[in-house]
Order: structure tokens, then C-alpha cells, then sequence
């Protein structure tokens, strides 16, 4: 049986994912700073209605953690995104064209307006491909690795993965985190070409590659990672 099983239950009308862990001794109940889910973790044979009932007792907690989450910024006329270390305004113009046009500071954007948010991150995908692509090639020459593939997803729980088989795989929302954390990631990714694991001589090969310390590019993504995920998400 595995170790983790999940279900969905609602709790004041709200949804909550119950997850039965193997492991777990008691409740607990955690909000996802990304998604800002309520997640209630109990033991795998513990009754369901009881473990919902304590966490009902626990709404206010959940209100009050979920207004501690970023704010959703929705990918509309007047938004500012940070790309690449650039603030982009997307700009709404008159008429059909479906190609979006990046101008200087500006991101025009035409056509239908219930096409627009879903256009904007389609941009967004392409240009965190083009560039952590060129960057990967360029940490992996250094490195003196091959890489077969790079692509881009957005996976919550991981920035970077690198296969055996030489795919290395990013989250496309790097493309709107500080040109050093993104940088850092690559080099991180990179590094795994020549060691798979987190061993001394792997993270000593992550600073050469990356000439400076990565543990303040690690340290923003614990505390402003999650924020990346609320691009996008309407209010």
C-alpha cells in the first residue's frame, strides 16, 4: 500500500486535501503557500469524519494563514511583470492580431480579452525556454557536460530537475524570479551532469560553475518562491 494516499473534502465551503500518511502519528494541518490549499495530513487508518471535524475547529487558523499569502496578480492590461530582471506592462490594444508584441518595457497585447491571460503565459513559457536554455549551454560548456534536452513545466514542489538520460527540466515561472536565483538554479541543474547527488564536491561544483555563493539565491526561494506561483491567478 503506499505510503501517501489523497482525497478532497470541503470545510465552510472551501476545499481541503486530506492526505493519509503511513507515518503521521496525529493531524496536522498545513496551508500551501503556492496554492493556498488547506492540507490535513492524518494517520492512514485514521476515521475521516473526526479528523474534519477537528480541523473545522481550526477555520479561523486557516483564514488567518491563507491572508498571509501573496497577492494573485492576474495576467491583464496594466499588469507588471518581472522578466528577466525587466518590469514588462502589459498594454491592451484594439483589433485581432493574436501574436503578442514585446516593446521595449511594454508587452502589447491584441485580440480577445478572455484569450489574454492564457497568451501572456504562453509568451512567458517561450521566453524562460529560450533563456534557461542558453543559459544551461552555457554552465554545461563550462562544466564540460552534455545536455540532450531542456524544457520547461510547473511543477509546485521543485525549480529544476535534471535526468539521467541528460533532460534537465525548469519551472517556466524562473523566467520572473531575480536574474541570480535563475542563474544559480541552472548552475545547480548543470552540476547534477556530473554529480547525482548533493555531496560536497556536487555543491563546490555548483559555486565554480555559478563564481559566487548560491545560498542567498536558495534562501530568496524559500521566502519568495511561492509567490512566483500567483502569477497568473486571477483574484
Amino acid at each position: 500500500m503506499s505510503a501517501i494516499s489523497r482525497t478532497m473534502s470541503s470545510i465552510a465551503s472551501s476545499e481541503i486535501e486530506v492526505v493519509r500518511h503511513a507515518r503521521a502519528r496525529g493531524y496536522k494541518l498545513s496551508v500551501d503557500p503556492a496554492s493556498g490549499r488547506a492540507r490535513l495530513t492524518v494517520p492512514a487508518r485514521a476515521a475521516l469524519k473526526p479528523a474534519l471535524a477537528w480541523a473545522q475547529g481550526k477555520a479561523g487558523w486557516i483564514a488567518e494563514q491563507r491572508a498571509r499569502l501573496p497577492v494573485p496578480r492576474p495576467f491583464a492590461g496594466g499588469a507588471v511583470l518581472p522578466v528577466a530582471d525587466h518590469d514588462v506592462t502589459i498594454v491592451r490594444e484594439e483589433g485581432s492580431r493574436r501574436a503578442l508584441v514585446r516593446d521595449g518595457d511594454r508587452l502589447l497585447v491584441a485580440g480577445p480579452e478572455e484569450t489574454v491571460a492564457r497568451r501572456v503565459e504562453a509568451w512567458l513559457k517561450r521566453e524562460a525556454l529560450a533563456l534557461l536554455a542558453a543559459e544551461t549551454r552555457e554552465y554545461a560548456a563550462k562544466a564540460g557536460v552534455s545536455v540532450t534536452q531542456v524544457a520547461v513545466g510547473d511543477a509546485r514542489g521543485r525549480w529544476g530537475s535534471c535526468a539521467s538520460s541528460g533532460t534537465i527540466r525548469y519551472s517556466w515561472r524562473l523566467i520572473l524570479a531575480p536574474g541570480h536565483v535563475r542563474r544559480a538554479t541552472v548552475a545547480h541543474e548543470v552540476a547534477h551532469r556530473v554529480h547525482m547527488n548533493h555531496a560536497p564536491a556536487f555543491h563546490a561544483l555548483v559555486a565554480d560553475l555559478y563564481e559566487a555563493d548560491p545560498a542567498p539565491a536558495r534562501a530568496w526561494l524559500r521566502a519568495h518562491g511561492a509567490s512566483l506561483h500567483w502569477f497568473g491567478r486571477e483574484s
